[in-house]
């Protein structure tokens, strides 16, 4: 058959462009099952683990089958995440079985195969004033299926399930969460240990200060109920909400024990919360002076290198006075980069060696509603006259 030129360049284009699809896919699928590693920094004397501890799947009123919730819990960079269906909302239930454990059952080999810890679990979803729970590392999640409430959350405490307090102020009009008296009937029966600080976009000041205050485990959770990547785009910086809990290895057992003690922080949407004695570490563990001995002549200006090897890039404003010298009212310390920045003399009399600490507030690290942690940045400076 012959076959003319003009035709010869059509069927060569054609399978031009399916090659050319076909490397296009292959790449998008690459891409899809790669990891994307966080780098939150480990602290003195702990690990630091990324976790999810509150989605959905088909079992409950998710869009997706468990094993992918293992899957996306895998590229997205986590250490343990637990799928968390309702127990009393079941919109698929005529397409699957009512089994409160099957979604555990079925991402576990896949999270195993892909060493993510999954945790077993069930939401408690009640309405106001009780609200929504989650409760974790359960040994019987069916327990949960109960109509009495607190029967409910009773359960799980007594099965030594960790109970935590979701989306707190997500009916209110306001978003702002209230503490009704079922809380305090359930907190003051110690059974419950921690409440969402974050809950997907939205924060919760005053259940922050309700951890504070009460001794809760501050939580963070995506809540996600589609596919993951429809809401985060992690190949372009972004990243799910989640719980860094600081535990001595990286075990279930260890985890639960981190959990209980409030060995936690809430990492979303580039911002820290926690308390200080887990904040400041991680931040000092991110940051370094490349050039803390510096020399200054007179009036001269220095230049100091900061290098920030962290995902998280920490906004800085002067706090107060630093003695002797004047440095920047605000400064951004990038993630993954070394940022400059220029400070001078500022008094006549000091002279030869002095230590030196820069004092800011990191306006993205709240160790408490609207309050940023307070860090110094030391420096050996040699004045000269």
């Amino acid at each position: 058959m012959n076959i003319s030129s003009k035709n010869r360049c059509f069927l060569v284009t054609c399978m031009l462009v399916v090659f050319l699809l076909g490397a296009l896919s292959i790449d998008c699928l690459c891409q899809t099952r790669a990891k994307t590693h966080i780098d939150i920094p480990d602290i003195p004397g702990y690990i630091t683990m990324k976790c999810d501890f509150h989605m959905h799947t088909v079992f409950s009123d998710g869009s997706v089958w468990p094993q992918i919730r293992a899957e996306e819990a895998w590229r997205q960079g986590l250490d343990a995440f637990s799928i968390t269906d309702h127990i009393e909302y079941q919109p698929h239930k005529d397409d699957v079985i009512t089994n409160h454990y099957k979604p555990y059952e079925i991402a576990r080999p896949a999270a195993e195969a892909l060493q993510v810890l999954i945790i077993p679990g069930g939401e408690i979803t009640r309405s106001e004033p009780i609200g929504h729970h989650n409760a974790i590392f359960l040994t019987d999640i069916n327990a949960l299926d109960t109509p009495d409430s607190t029967i409910a959350i009773r359960n799980a405490a007594e099965q030594g399930g960790f109970v935590f307090w979701n989306h707190p102020g997500w009916k209110q009009p306001d978003g702002k969460a209230v503490w009704f008296p079922i809380q305090s009937e359930i907190y003051d029966q110690g059974w419950l240990h921690g409440i969402e600080v974050v809950n997907g976009a939205s924060y919760y000041p005053n259940a922050h200060a309700w951890c504070l205050e009460k001794k809760l485990t501050m939580m963070c959770s995506s809540d996600v109920h589609g596919p993951i990547n429809l809401d985060y785009d992690i190949y372009n910086g972004q990243h799910r909400p989640m719980t860094l809990v600081f535990v001595k290895r990286k075990t279930e057992n260890e985890l639960k024990k981190a959990l209980f003690d409030r060995r936690t922080a809430v990492y979303y949407n580039n911002i820290l919360i926690g308390e200080e004695k887990y904040l400041e570490p991680l931040f000092n563990a991110s940051v370094e002076i490349l050039n803390p001995k510096i020399v200054i002549e007179g009036n001269s200006r220095v230049v100091v290198q900061i290098s920030n090897t962290s995902d998280v890039s920490y906004e800085l404003v002067a706090d107060g006075e630093t003695e002797g010298i004047s440095i920047p009212n605000s400064l951004t310390l990038h993630a993954h980069k070394t940022v400059r920045c220029t400070i001078r003399r500022t008094s006549e009399t000091l002279s030869g060696t002095k230590r030196i600490r820069m004092k800011y507030k990191v306006t993205n690290l709240l160790v408490a509603p609207e309050e940023g942690l307070s860090v110094e940045l030391p420096l050996r400076i040699t004045f000269v006259r």
